[in-house]
């Protein structure tokens, strides 16, 4: 039988979890990222704890602001004029986004997160 070999996106998921505003965070099974989710509502994150990616000066998020290097300074790894994701930042229904997180807690909405191996 011949191996598929694929080169989209949706041939590295793994898996997905659905959530909504609780006070519980999701985590990615041992050895995986989320590597995007999806608005299905009106969404808003924790403030703390709320976003968080793997290498936070990489991935927007709400622990620090991604590629937030002084103009002039921009690295190959990091941009300049990032901002950190704050709890009143609001993202609208189907909005995706993409990165690699380790935990995600909705304050408002709900989402679905994609998981893939590290």
């Amino acid at each position: 039988m011949a191996q598929r070999i694929a080169n989209d996106f949706s041939s590295i998921i793994a898996g997905s979890v659905f959530t909504k505003a609780s006070s519980d965070a999701i985590v990615p099974p041992t050895g995986h990222v989320f590597v995007g989710f999806t608005t299905l509502t009106a969404t808003t994150f924790d403030a703390t704890g709320g976003l968080v990616a793997e290498t936070s000066t990489q991935f927007a998020n709400t622990e620090d602001a991604a590629g937030d290097l002084a103009a002039g300074s921009e690295t190959a790894a990091e941009g300049s004029g990032g901002l950190e994701i704050a709890a009143t930042d609001t993202f609208p229904i189907g909005t995706t986004i993409y990165g690699r997180y380790t935990e995600i807690d909705v304050n408002s909405g709900s989402i679905i997160a994609y998981y893939a191996r590290k």
